[in-house]
């Protein structure tokens, strides 16, 4: 007999095929004399759509809304569905009697080989592959100690109930809201309370109202002071009370009143989990979330040389600290091999600050695997993003820093100046990896100084600044909010219970940020993000509870609950339906009407609407404002934007379709592919 391996990707089905002897390569699947290899490509299998139960869903209609159907249905997808037929073949080989899901090792995962399973009715034996490195040897050890499937069966379900409720509340809402309101308004549990919190930093921004305010500074020989009041405030916003203050100063000279030194030890930082990565990434190099988590998926499954990226952990198991030599003994070379060398000389003293079993969820930190990397095949943002991967990893693992900060305290004329300073003791963990921002950047180094000391004033002078907005998000400061959201939620058990998931995953959060730029609700400003006209649109008039990570909170909590077997999932989904129609209820029940303010005198080519712009990385794009429309285009030239036209030709035969059609670019589009580039 023989024994299916379901790989969740063509990459990874490879390396298995190969580790496992199957070297007969066939259409979709390897096989071997006692193993075949197949794969998925992602999903194959998904959630029906809203025509496949009832005809009427077909159309966007207010009248046949809620969509609830009796018995969720799955069904496969088209543009895979070529080898969804190869996979379901291996499974009914009358040879075939074990199947190994080897998808990620994950709740999608789970999902992604489940349904191909239903779908293709096994109903035999299956075992689980659970790895988090893809080398050789992982695999080995890996396929030597199999898992029994059914010990996720409660993970599985977790999965489905997760999916069956996004499908729910994601497409009833955003129907809803298209249709209500007549423009083309996507709504989900996680999506939308993130766009909420960057419409909230730019009302905040909006609403902000700089004011002046001064400092006062002396400048001694070797430092300078800034003034402070008995509350320890150093702002005066009265210009006349600082300048008075000044001309008092004037002439005096400064003794020094206190000396205050204490050292300080700063503890190496935990090793990157995926949010941090991206967050770092995005810092240093300008990388979006998606591009960071692309450049380490290569890095994971082409190169082999970082462990499972989609990770939410920072910590490993004490079972892995036996592989730490020898993931150190392969970084012995350029840039690394003076700090790994040491390291090794020393001795690896991993402390219970990185090795911590009750903080590893599915899958450890990530951290680079045994396999030496080969430098030279790595592009410019595989080499930067290794870089950053393996110097955590060596910083995590030696000495902490160890400052000590000196605090001085002058009096001039009764009035109280301080100054600060730091020296490094020693560099520890801080000579290997500098910090991307450093709280005490910019502190002064303090000359040798003892209470009782004159100080000689050359100047004193006023220093004038302004009250700053808050700051626009970032992707890495909206990677910050959307893993950490609690203080967008008022409820505190459920505040406790997002604290372990937030907004999305790991995995999740970058196709978040990217599906928000997609469809317009979103835009950059350089490094900064802000809110469309349509984004802002979106969150006036989406139901409240939509816009809080309250209800991705809450779900999370039951998902969780359904996985470790506290909650059924009939229960969550049963209640998941009432709260839909209530949802639906509330927008069909509304008298706001939508609006949007960025409109150009641009005139879509196809049905003459008018057209808003959005702005790009690399420019402007125009959008027609018909949402049945929705042609996009993009150019600019020195008298403003202008779309850039296609033939003749190409032009009118677009018209023709879209008349014939109804306006219908979709269907226009499955009728001649891309013959137009539409």
């Amino acid at each position: 007999m023989k024994t299916i391996v379901l790989a969740e990707k063509p990459s990874v089905g490879r390396e298995l095929a190969r580790v496992l002897g199957c070297t007969r390569k066939l259409n979709g699947y390897f096989e071997g004399k006692n193993y075949i290899v197949t794969w998925a490509l992602g999903h194959l299998v998904t959630l029906a759509d809203p025509k496949d139960y009832d005809a009427a869903w077909a159309r966007w209609d207010l009248n046949y809304l809620p969509m609830i159907p009796q018995k969720m249905k799955m069904t496969i997808i088209r543009q895979t569905s070529k080898q969804f037929t190869v996979v379901k073949k291996l499974l009914t080989r009358e040879d075939a009697g074990l199947l190994i899901i080897a998808t990620d090792a994950g709740r999608e995962g789970e999902l992604v080989a489940r349904w191909i399973m239903e779908k293709s009715r096994w109903r035999k034996p299956f075992k689980r592959l659970w790895i988090s490195s893809q080398t050789d040897a992982a695999i080995k050890e890996g396929f030597a100690n199999l898992k029994p499937g059914h010990q996720y069966d409660r993970l599985f379900h977790s999965a489905v109930s997760r999916s069956e409720a996004d499908w729910l509340i994601g497409l009833n809402v955003s129907r809803a809201m298209t249709c209500k309101f007549d423009a083309q308004l996507n709504a989900g549990r996680v999506q939308t309370p993130t766009l909420s919190m960057i419409v909230k930093r730019e009302e905040e921004i909006e609403a902000f109202i700089p004011r002046e305010f001064y400092t006062i500074r002396a400048e001694f020989k070797e430092f300078i002071g800034v003034w402070q009041d008995a509350g320890g405030n150093s702002r005066l916003f009265d210009k006349a009370k600082a300048e008075v203050l000044v001309n008092k100063l004037q002439g005096g000279d400064g003794t020094v009143n206190m000396v205050e030194t204490t050292n300080h030890t700063q503890q190496p930082p935990l090793a990157y989990d995926l949010t941090e990565l991206q967050r770092e990434a995005n810092r240093r190099y300008n990388l979006s979330a998606k591009q960071t988590l692309q450049t380490v998926q290569r890095l994971y499954e082409q190169h082999k040389i970082v462990t499972y990226p989609r990770t939410d952990s920072r910590y490993i198991t004490t079972d892995m600290v036996p592989t730490l030599p020898a993931r150190v003994v392969h970084l012995i070379a350029e840039p690394y091999k003076r700090v790994s060398s040491a390291l090794l000389k020393n001795g690896l003293k991993p402390t219970k600050r990185f090795v911590n079993n009750a903080r590893v969820t599915d899958h450890h930190a990530l951290l680079p695997t045994e396999q030496p990397a080969r430098l030279s095949l790595l592009s410019t943002d595989e080499r930067n993003i290794y870089d950053l991967i393996v110097r955590r990893f060596l910083a995590v693992l030696s000495e902490p820093c160890k400052t000590q900060k000196t605090k001085v305290t002058v009096l001039i004329k009764g009035e109280k100046f301080t100054a600060s300073g730091k020296r490094t003791l020693h560099a520890g963990w801080k000579a290997i990896e500098r910090p991307a921002s450093d709280d005490d950047a910019g502190m002064q180094v303090l000359p040798s100084i003892k209470k009782g000391d004159r100080c000689g004033v050359k100047r004193i002078y006023l220093h004038r600044g302004t009250t700053a907005p808050p700051a626009r998000y970032t992707e890495a400061t909206l990677l910050t909010a959307m893993e950490s959201p609690g203080k967008f939620i008022e409820d505190e058990e459920l505040r406790e219970s997002i604290k372990s998931g937030g907004l999305g995953t790991p995995a999740t959060r970058a196709d978040i940020i990217e599906k928000l730029f997609r469809a317009f609700y979103i835009e950059r400003n350089g490094k900064s993000l802000s809110p469309t006209s349509q984004g802002r649109e979106l969150i006036r008039l989406v139901p409240p509870m939509l816009k809080s990570p309250e209800l991705t909170a809450s779900w999370e909590k039951r998902l969780s609950n359904i996985a470790s077997g506290a909650e059924k999932p009939g229960d969550f989904i049963e209640e998941i339906k009432r709260e839909t129609t209530r949802l639906v209820n509330m927008i069909k029940g509304s008298t706001e009407k939508f609006n949007i303010t960025n409109l150009t005198k641009e005139k879509c080519p196809l049905c003459g609407s008018p057209m808003f712009y959005v702005n790009k990385k690399n420019g402007r794009k125009l959008v027609c404002s018909d949402r049945h429309c929705r042609y996009e285009s993009t150019g600019e030239s020195r008298e403003g934007l202008s779309i850039k036209r296609k033939s003749k030709r190409d032009y009118h035969a677009e018209k023709r379709l879209v008349a014939q059609y109804g306006k219908s670019r979709k269907k226009a589009e499955e009728t001649l592919g891309d013959l137009f580039d539409l």
